[in-house]
């Protein structure tokens, strides 16, 4: 299966950068969620997870590679959804990710071109003009889509992670799966 069999067309580009991904960092508003907060009278804070993109992240870590997110607020939930999902480096209320991108990147023993970003808005520049992917969600800000390698299908939050860990998998010989919960 290609992945133009599911989505759109990939530029060679694309294809060639693809190929040489260990790790994908993810941004979490706009990307793991559509970008907005809802507030409870209490103070409480929620946010809507897709689980598509959940099952995209789990068979990609368990196909080998490498996960995080990099993102700018903090949150209980943020951190009790990636942990569900296993993935290992959370960073949060991270102002400069380019601070724990470096710290990623050097723990890890990766160049920039082995690694993935994706991002939608302002905060995710600085990492995707490092990195040897990038890529954003197909409702992020026009700055984000003009600097980005791959613009998904999908918006943030419904369904831009599965489409990007899809494309990952496929590009690198990975078979998807259909086995496994829906996270």
């Amino acid at each position: 299966m290609q992945f133009e069999d599911l989505y759109q067309p990939l530029s060679d580009d694309a294809r060639a950068r693809a190929k040489k991904v260990k790790l994908l960092i993810c941004d979490i508003d706009g990307v793991f969620s559509d970008g907005r907060i809802y507030l409870g009278n209490q103070g409480e804070e929620l946010k809507a997870f897709n689980t598509k993109d959940g099952f995209g992240i789990k068979a990609l870590i368990n196909s080998g590679f490498e996960v995080a997110v990099i993102t700018g607020r903090h949150s209980k939930i943020v951190q009790a959804r990636m942990s569900s999902l296993t993935v290992q480096h959370i960073y949060q209320g991270q102002e400069d990710k380019l601070i724990a991108y470096q710290e990623l990147k050097n723990t890890l023993k990766l160049t920039d071109e082995q690694i993935a970003y994706i991002g939608d808005d302002g905060p995710d520049m600085p990492v995707m003009e490092r990195v040897g992917f990038a890529v954003a969600v197909n409702d992020a800000h026009p700055l984000i889509k003009r600097l980005s390698h791959y613009t998904t299908q999908m918006p943030g939050g419904f369904g831009a992670v599965r489409e990007l860990t899809d494309l990952l998998m496929l590009e690198n010989g990975i078979a998807l799966t259909t086995q496994g919960t829906s996270s």
